[in-house]
Order: structure tokens, then sequence, then C-alpha cells
């Protein structure tokens, strides 16, 4: 089987919390998935409402529902790596560290033929050093999150709805999970609401200037290439 590609260096982008634009645009982001009846009713509803999306999956549910990851890939929209097993990432050394990612990215690549271009640490805990390292070592930025309506704390669909239109302004990137059927009911308002503020949706790769994410938007070299440190 022939080794994963590396990210080729396209970007001088280290840390994220939201981008600085006059594009009246958000990034809806959901972590955690995929799961097997959450995700794809999720899918159902973006899709009615032709809004693209970025998932930052787990590795470990990756293997398990390869099927969901064809679907989200084959409706536009985009794949981040939220690590193989869901820890807190700046608890770990470097090695432990970087496996996760790595583990990520070869399983997204072989199951859809694309790279994540972007990472999210889980709970948001990541130190400097490691972004740093991560940006440095495999050209990866780190995408942490600037409107965050706590659907994990189950406040109720409503609650998270109105929290995230609240939030949302130019260059947002808005928080969700889509392991958490209130979060799925609250997509529709908060959609909706968005939209009535006069902003649109895109993934995060186009909110970030960049192409296109997909299996035949990404250059990739064989190993990974040195870069100048920034930030």
């Amino acid at each position: 089987m022939p080794p994963v590609p590396a990210l080729s260096r396209s970007h001088d982008v280290v840390s994220v919390n939201d981008v600085r634009t006059s594009r009246a645009a958000v990034a809806l982001t959901f972590d955690d998935g995929p799961h097997p009846t959450h995700t794809p009713m999720l899918l159902d509803i973006l899709a009615r409402y032709n809004v693209k999306a970025t998932f930052y999956v787990i590795g470990q549910n990756v293997r398990r529902y390869p099927e969901i990851l064809h679907r989200m890939v084959a409706e536009g929209h985009e794949v981040g790596n939220h690590t193989w097993t869901h820890p807190t990432l700046s608890r770990l050394g470097n090695g432990s560290f970087l496996r996760e990612i790595d583990r990520t990215q070869e399983i997204v690549w072989r199951t859809v033929g694309a790279l994540p271009a972007t990472m999210r640490p889980p709970y948001g805990a990541i130190t400097s050093r490691q972004s740093h390292m991560l940006h440095d070592q495999r050209n990866i930025p780190t995408i942490i999150w600037s409107v965050d309506p706590q659907d994990w704390r189950r406040p109720g669909s409503s609650v998270v709805a109105d929290r995230m239109v609240r939030g949302a302004q130019p260059g947002s990137v808005i928080l969700a999970h889509d392991i958490h059927g209130p979060t799925i009911r609250a997509i529709p308002a908060a959609i909706e609401g968005i939209a009535s503020r006069g902003l649109g949706f895109v993934t995060m790769s186009q909110l970030l200037g960049w192409r296109q994410w997909g299996p035949r938007g990404l250059r990739v070299v064989s190993a990974p290439t040195s870069s100048f440190q920034r930030g």
C-alpha cells in the first residue's frame, strides 16, 4: 500500500479562532463524528438548505462509519482532523501528539482520497508549542472557534440555535457537535437565523481564502516539507 502523502505548504497560518474578512460568511463546524444516526440526519438538513459545513472527525469513528465520510465529501463538505481517540492533546508528548494527528490523516486519506487541511484539538486544549510544531512539521493549522453554543451541556435546541445566531458575524467559526440529537434539531433555526442576518455559509478552507477542499483540490508531496515559523 503506498504511503500517505503529506500536505504541501500553501499557507502561513498557525492557529485560528476566527477570520478577519469583509466577506459576509461564517464557517459552521461540527466535532466528534461521524455518528451513525445523527450525522446522516444533519447531512439531510444541510442538503435541504444547501449549506456546506466542515466536519472535524475522530479517526476511530471514520474507521467505523466510512460510508458517512463518503457522503460528506460527495455532498461538498470539508473534513478536518479531530485526532484519533479524542485525547487532551496538551497532556501528550510530541510522539503521541503527532500519532493522534497522523493516524487520522491516514484513515481519511484511505477512505476518501483527500487529506484534512486543518486540525481542531479536542476541548480546544493545545499548547502554543504544539500548534507551532503541527504547523512546522505537518503544515496543518490549528482551528479553534469564536462562537461556542455549549451544546455539549444540553441546554436545549432553542438555546443552542439562539447562541449560534447571536454570536455569528463575518468570519465567525461556529462550534457544534454532530453527536447530540438536540444540536441536530437546532440547526434549521440556526441556519435560518444566521441567514436572516445576511450571512452565508462556507467551509473552513473557503473562509481562510484557500481553494475548495476535496479529493481533486489538494496538492500533496511525498514527504513533509520544512516551513517558516510564524506567530
